[in-house]
């Protein structure tokens, strides 16, 4: 239950908090810069020890900016730093569109812990929130990392062959919660749009208040099955 393992991709989206101002209605998330460019401003790579990474780039998608991911057995992310009451602003809207689905993606096994498109969102480490051997584990993770981890995350994803609804704790930690939003083959090749109230989801998997948001995260990985996938992310925001 620990975020500590560097093999544990939602263990480790190590987050750099930042302060925000007055919060409009609506935060938007999503991304600048010219079609190309490798990084998003504002985005920052989220990589894992002795993972390959996954490549990110900006394109045009018909008028509409978007980022791009290309996964062959890697593993790496982009996240947007976050500071965020999300009883304030729970609302969490995106699109994406996924062009194939992962073969041997499996909700329920550490080997098929892979997903053509993840939004993760991240909730701040509150030290009153942890046990004393939390406390002490994430002190040590702050040592290694520069960060603390976040206390929890929720993961929406597009699954194989789950339905949709179906909501489980990640096969490496039950720290971060998974949520099926896409499920299958039908709507492979075309955008879908989804919104979600962060703030319930987070109350639903965790039975407790949420701590701030700390940031909001794209992924797309491959490297417990060996497979390759690509994604597009694009108008992602947080809203009241």
């Amino acid at each position: 239950m620990s975020f500590l393992p560097s093999t544990v991709r939602a263990a480790v989206l190590v987050v750099a908090l930042s302060a925000h101002g007055a919060m409009a209605q609506s935060l938007q998330l999503g991304f600048a810069g010219e079609p190309g460019a490798e990084l998003p401003q504002e985005w920052k790579a989220l990589t894992f020890k002795n993972k390959a990474l996954t490549r990110y780039k900006l394109v045009d998608d018909g008028g509409t900016l978007a980022v791009e991911a290309r996964s062959s057995a890697s593993a790496s992310g982009l996240i947007r730093p976050l500071n965020v009451d999300a009883k304030e602003h729970p609302v969490l809207r995106w699109r994406w569109r996924v062009d194939g689905l992962i073969e041997k993606s499996d909700v329920s096994r550490k080997q098929g812990d892979d997903y053509p498109a993840r939004i993760y969102v991240t909730f701040a480490y509150d030290p009153k929130r942890a046990s004393l051997g939390q406390r002490l584990k994430y002190q040590a993770a702050k040592l290694v990392y520069g960060e603390y981890p976040p206390h929890a995350a929720i993961s929406y994803i597009w699954a194989r062959g789950e339905p949709a609804g179906t909501a489980v704790p990640n096969a490496y930690t039950d720290r971060a919660h998974m949520i099926v939003v896409d499920s299958g083959s039908a709507e492979l090749g075309r955008w879908v749009t989804h919104e979600r109230n962060v703030y319930e989801d987070y109350r639903r998997a965790f039975g407790e208040e949420p701590p701030p948001v700390s940031g909001v995260a794209i992924m797309t990985d491959t490297d417990d099955t060996g497979e390759s996938a690509s994604a597009r992310f694009a108008q992602i925001s947080l809203g009241r």
